[in-house]
């Protein structure tokens, strides 16, 4: 798979105009990315910007602390895909995980895979790596198998640290060869990009998606 088919082109910046959101659509456009990730306000927008092509419309759920109440989360989701949203990347409840409590974290991302999966709609899950012990990390990534999400995500992006070799080795050998790994967060150069992909990384989760193709092309490729 060519590198520009692993790249979630995203801005998720509170201040980003909407002059913003076409930019990044226009660059998706150009460069076929997978997806690009907005905020759900931009949904519609960046749907109606990319409708005749191949990129799909991501957005964020419970973002960026995961605190919200799974029902409202499940209502965020809801919209958003009602507003054409393709993907969904959710928080998972971190103060639940950190308690110990496995069922809630788990009902969580069930409430968002069932309301996901019932309009063809995949869901990624974005543990925040950066917040979690090794333990936390293995029991979050199979907790999320568990509940049937379709990817694990390591970061929002917006907390203390972002997508490591490290975390994305761990978390793939913890979900096994089938399911997602998306790297998100401090992803800025073609060498770390294709480290993360060796590392079991299916997805990159980018604001640097134009730099890492232009450096794909500068190195010949």
């Amino acid at each position: 798979m060519s590198l520009n088919q692993y790249i979630d082109h995203t801005l998720l910046k509170p201040d980003a105009t909407s002059d913003q959101i076409t930019k990044i659509c226009m660059e998706a456009k150009k460069h076929q990315f997978k997806a690009i990730c907005v905020n759900s306000y931009y949904v519609a927008y960046a749907k109606k910007l990319l409708k005749d092509t191949e990129v799909k419309v991501c957005t964020v759920v419970g973002f960026p602390l995961g605190a919200s109440p799974s029902e409202v989360k499940a209502l965020e989701a809801s919209m958003a895909i009602t507003n054409g949203a393709q993907e969904i990347d959710m928080v998972i409840n971190i103060a639940a995980l950190k308690d110990g409590l496995d069922n809630t974290v788990e009902n969580d991302i069930k409430l968002l895979t069932q309301t996901c999966h019932s309009k063809g709609v995949i869901l990624k899950v974005i543990i925040e790596t950066c917040l979690l012990n090794e333990e936390e990390k293995i029991k979050a990534c199979t907790i999320a198998k568990n509940a049937g999400a379709d990817f694990v995500k390591t970061s929002t992006g917006f907390s203390t640290g972002g997508a490591t070799l490290e975390d994305v080795t761990l978390m793939r050998k913890t979900v096994g060869p089938e399911m997602g790994v998306k790297a998100s967060g401090g992803i800025k150069d073609l060498e770390m990009a294709n480290k993360m992909i060796k590392a079991g990384a299916t997805r990159l989760g980018t604001s640097s998606g134009v730099s890492l193709i232009n450096g794909l092309k500068t190195e010949g490729y």
